[in-house]
């Protein structure tokens, strides 16, 4: 997976591209910890992720715990595919999706 990062002002971007699955979720882990200090809005565009699996749910819940404390998170750009994923697990009911 590639993660692409992108600050303005408080709001930070981070693209995801290819899969976020058991293998690369720790790697999306380590960018959120070490990125969020200092930011109030997180936008995660994931108009290039191919797949995203329980192990990146997981990662996406505590990135939504951590934000909800300040100014939100929000995720943009998804295909049917991680949609799909979201509608069944209830996620497109907790995140916010653009």
């Amino acid at each position: 997976m590639k993660i692409s990062r992108q600050q303005n002002g408080n709001t930070l971007t981070l693209a995801l591209e290819g899969r976020l699955d058991t293998a690369t979720s720790p790697e999306l882990e380590a960018e959120l910890k070490n990125s969020l200090n200092g930011c109030d809005s997180l936008v995660l565009d994931f108009s290039k992720l191919d797949y995203i699996s329980s192990a990146g749910l997981r990662v996406l819940l505590s990135a939504h715990k951590t934000m909800s404390g300040k100014g939100g998170m929000k995720i943009t750009h998804i295909n049917e595919i991680v949609q799909e994923v979201f509608d069944v697990t209830g996620f497109a009911d907790i995140l916010t999706i653009e």
